[in-house]
């Protein structure tokens, strides 16, 4: 294909990256000698000195052909300067996908804030009495429902925050939110443990001004700050009103889809195409280690009023470090992209439209609703077996308290860790279909052995425990596989909202299952009774969950949609270019 001259009045979903292309070709011919100055995710190798404000500048894109479109061709970008109408290629800016290492830095403060928030979310699940004797009248499973549908409610402004505000500070003023709402549930931390007396002194100022401030607040407001609502045992070890540790759960609440909603844009922006299965399970599956950290430290510190002050305490301390370190080194987006499908994005000047526009152009693309099932699927059985963990170890002959802690955090752990081993798979294979069918039939097999009961054999702790990680290793990775699955199929689509309507559906299916579970728990049926050594019983919850995996795997079956951005990755480059005037443009 020859070159041919292109004038920049692009549509309007493409005018801001549009003017970031014409803003460099004016750098350049005002100031050839600073190229600096050139786009981010522009890298100069050499410049002209002989490049006027007069000049006319071009960019000269060659790339690669697309199969959707195949007029269009993108892969590396040239700025070059002309006179009198000849091309001087002396001034080459190429556009090649490369990653950097400050990769894991995102992802590493991703996934711990996405810990956090699960943390704080269950932090007192594994103590429900000790919590209910400090708040008479409240109980844990409430502030885990406020929280969670908090976060449903959140995740509705995701999307369009990320786009208006972009990535970096999006997360940024998340991680703070969250801070904000630790320092309410816990008050101004205890940091005498750290010695020196400057630092008791600095606690004992701030506690000080705090109360001078509660003084002057308006009634409605002081009331959630007001500690006569509190037990004599709880305003003697420290802990705020109830209505104050609401007002900061749903702070949490609100800020963690920041964190569940943007692990595949942020593996979309930062990571190769062969990587990005295994950083969105990772960020997506480690508030699972949130949970798994809730059942263990909680369920030792958090054992009275004295224990759930310290605890809160500590939240807070770990969640303003995090969130500092996060004000300092989370970044916005590397200098260049990491893969081709997103310099594709890049130069196409793809805009993302309304979260609301987002999502029916989601559910009319072939193939998004499959993957979406899959997810809710994943998402419903890890949260039920969670939920109902001491019941579903109970009954199965592990009774102590430790044990059951231990096999909870198990199977959180394990649902990440076979995130990461699979997904890595998935990565390099991109066999998104025969993966998930894999995991789904699996995660039939292990479900079924935390509810039945051989009466010839009786309860088997082992095999429990078991089937416990199994189930966490096979169907936790559902998760993140089908996340990836569908921003592929949607593809150029908005990864946030991707993701959103996952978590939102996920969410609410999840928060209608559990009562069905519940009920579901109580009911036994019994098998071959007239067969001595197969004569058992299955509980109610566990066929649930079956069914739950079973309609879905039979749904799956039926996925057939093309792997866009997949497709667009792997594309091979040829000489081809279009030659962009921006001189015109800029006229």
């Amino acid at each position: 294909m020859k070159n041919q001259n292109v004038s920049l009045k692009q549509p309007s979903s493409c005018k801001r990256r549009t003017l970031s292309f014409v803003s460099i070709g004016f750098l350049v011919a005002n100031a050839a000698s600073f190229p600096s100055a050139a786009s981010a995710f522009v890298h100069p190798i050499a410049t002209s000195s002989k490049a006027s404000a007069m000049q006319q500048q071009r960019f000269i894109i060659n790339t690669f052909p697309l199969k959707e479109e195949p007029n269009k061709h993108l892969l590396q970008t040239k700025l070059m300067s002309s006179t009198n109408g000849s091309d001087e290629s002396n001034n080459n800016y190429p556009l090649e996908p490369k990653t950097y290492s400050q990769r894991w830095v995102q992802l590493a403060y991703l996934s711990i804030l996405a810990l956090l928030s699960d943390w704080i979310c269950f932090s007192v699940a594994a103590s429900p009495d000790s919590f209910e004797h400090a708040y008479p009248g409240a109980s844990a499973a409430n502030l885990i429902d406020i929280f969670l549908f908090t976060n449903v409610a959140s995740c509705f402004f995701v999307t369009d925050v990320v786009t208006k505000f972009g990535l970096g500070k999006s997360i940024k003023g998340a991680a703070a939110l969250m801070s904000l709402g630790c320092l309410m549930r816990s008050g101004i931390p205890d940091l005498s443990w750290l010695g020196g007396s400057e630092i008791v002194h600095a606690a004992d100022i701030v506690q000080s001004v705090s109360q001078e401030v509660i003084e002057v607040l308006p009634d409605g407001i002081s009331d959630l700050v007001d500690t006569s609502t509190l037990t004599e045992a709880s305003r003697v070890a420290g802990l705020e009103p109830y209505g104050l540790l609401v007002l900061g759960t749903i702070f949490v609440g609100f800020a963690q889809p920041y964190f569940q909603c943007t692990p595949p844009m942020l593996s979309a922006t930062w990571f190769a195409s062969n990587e990005r299965a295994t950083a969105t399970a990772t960020a997506l599956n480690f508030n699972q280690i949130g949970i798994a950290v809730a059942f263990l430290v909680g369920g030792s510190m958090a054992n009275n009023e004295v224990g759930i002050h310290s605890y809160f305490g500590l939240i807070t301390l770990l969640c303003a470090v995090t969130t500092i370190g996060t004000v300092l080194q989370f970044q916005e987006k590397p200098p260049s992209p990491p893969s081709k499908s997103e310099i594709e994005k890049l130069v196409r000047g793809e805009k993302e439209p309304p979260f609301l526009e987002s999502v029916k152009k989601l559910f009319s693309t072939k193939g998004f609703s499959i993957p979406l099932a899959a997810f809710i699927c994943s998402i419903s059985i890890t949260n039920i077996v969670g939920t109902f963990i001491d019941e579903v170890m109970e009954r199965g002959g592990v009774t102590d308290q430790l044990g059951i802690d231990l096999a909870g955090a198990g199977f959180e752990l394990a649902i990440l860790v076979g995130g990461i081993v699979i997904g890595g798979y998935v990565d390099k294979t991109k066999q998104y279909k025969p993966v998930t069918l894999a995991c789904l039939l699996a995660t039939m097999f292990f479900v079924i052995p935390l509810g039945l009961t051989d009466h010839m054999i009786g309860n088997e702790p082992v095999l429990l425990v078991a089937a416990l990680l199994g189930l966490g290793l096979a169907c936790g990775p559902i998760q993140p596989i089908n996340a990836e699955l569908a921003v592929d199929v949607t593809y150029p689509s908005d990864e946030t909202a991707v993701e959103s309507v996952q978590q939102v559906g996920g969410n609410l299916v999840s928060a209608l299952m559990v009562p069905v579970a519940e009920w579901a728990l109580n009911q036994d049926y019994e098998f071959f009774k007239q067969i001595r050594p197969l004569d058992s019983d299955i509980r109610g919850d566990v066929l649930l969950l079956f069914t739950i995996a079973a309609v879905t795997l039979v749904y799956f079956t039926t996925f057939d949609a093309p792997l866009m951005r997949s497709e667009a990755d792997e594309e091979e480059g040829d000489d081809d270019s279009v030659v962009v005037d921006v001189a015109a443009a800029a006229s």
